[in-house]
């Protein structure tokens, strides 16, 4: 697979990452350990060298997973994962804390749970508004000093903050969500990026699966999947949404490709510093995935594309109000 650079920073990883995460947390049931670990090897030996996780992620229990999967493998790949939460008595509230002293205890747990001695890129998983970035920033840039970590990120971050954290330790990439239906970071996020020379992570790139055409206003989800409380996932949202769907198929006939495959190959075409971390927990899907790093949109394709898209209006807020009010700080 083609490598990317994130930004300015020097990291290279292939052009699409895996995001970890749906393998343990946020989308129902916990894929069994051993198929987990098959699959992300799986993504290794088909030349993915990016793999996204974080303690939250469970919590603890997808770190413990990425770790053992990669130990063979430690060498040849990039392992980014995240602090910035603690959880409460019953692991299950998300309470955030981006503290001095909690980092430095939240990478020692990251570090032991990936069975590794350095943490390629760390990110602080959402903002604390108690703590000063400049801060944090500096807590992760003595952590780079001491060995512990290689590159500092930041996720969901607003402009100013990423400005602020930029100035202490640079940052390496951004990880936020971006994609066909979620083109917010257009509007001030990506010159930011570009200006500053930081690389651009997409998480949900196909819209938690609703762009690959295979959720409908009639699916179900589960208490335990994340999309059951998401208004964009609302039955009558999904069914105004389908519209956008529609049009992604029409548009990947016309490539020869999966409706996946198009959506992954538009972000890729945004920017040579973009690197989308698709998650998935079949193999199938998997290798869908990464033959979009193989399908190349011409410029008219791309104008086109973005033409169509400008004529589709998204129904719903992509996260509930208490999880939107930590976003873009």
């Amino acid at each position: 697979m083609n490598k990317r650079i994130l930004g300015k920073s020097g990291l290279e990883v292939s052009a699409l990452g895996l995001g970890c995460m749906g393998l343990s947390f946020g989308y129902g049931p916990a894929t069994d350990r051993k198929q987990a670990i098959e699959l992300i090897r799986a993504a290794v030996s088909r030349g993915v060298t990016f793999f996204d996780t974080a303690e939250v992620y469970g919590p603890y229990i997808n770190e413990e997973v990425v770790g053992e999967a990669l130990v063979p493998f430690r060498d040849q790949v990039v392992i980014a994962t995240k602090f910035g939460f603690t959880f409460g008595d019953d692991n299950k509230q998300q309470i955030l804390n981006s503290r001095p002293e909690h980092i430095r205890i939240a990478v020692e747990g990251s570090l032991k749970r990936l069975k590794t001695d350095v943490i390629d890129l760390l990110y602080q998983h959402r903002v604390d508004p108690e703590m000063p970035i400049e801060d944090v920033a500096g807590v992760v840039k003595d952590l780079i000093a001491e060995g512990k970590v290689k590159h500092f990120g930041l996720s969901e971050a607003g402009v100013e903050t990423i400005r602020r954290a930029h100035a202490v330790q640079p940052v390496a990439a951004l990880q936020s969500e971006y994609s066909m239906w979620w083109r917010e970071p257009e509007q001030a996020i990506l010159p930011l990026l570009e200006e500053l020379g930081i690389g651009f992570v997409p998480f949900s790139p196909l819209g938690k699966g609703f762009l690959t055409g295979a959720i409908t206003a009639n699916t179900t989800f589960g208490d335990d999947d994340f999309r059951s409380k998401v208004p964009r996932f609302a039955a009558e949202a999904r069914e105004a949404n389908e519209q956008l769907v529609r049009l992604i198929g029409e548009l990947s006939k016309a490539q020869n490709v999966t409706p996946a495959q198009i959506a992954l190959a538009w972000l890729l075409a945004q920017k040579p510093w973009i690197v989308p971390i698709p998650g998935t927990t079949k193999l199938h899907r998997l290798e869908e995935n990464l033959g979009a790093a193989e399908v190349v949109l011409a410029p008219d394709d791309l104008q086109k594309i973005t033409q169509a898209l400008e004529t589709v209006r998204i129904v719903g807020e992509r996260y509930p109000a208490a999880l939107q009010a930590r976003v873009g700080k």
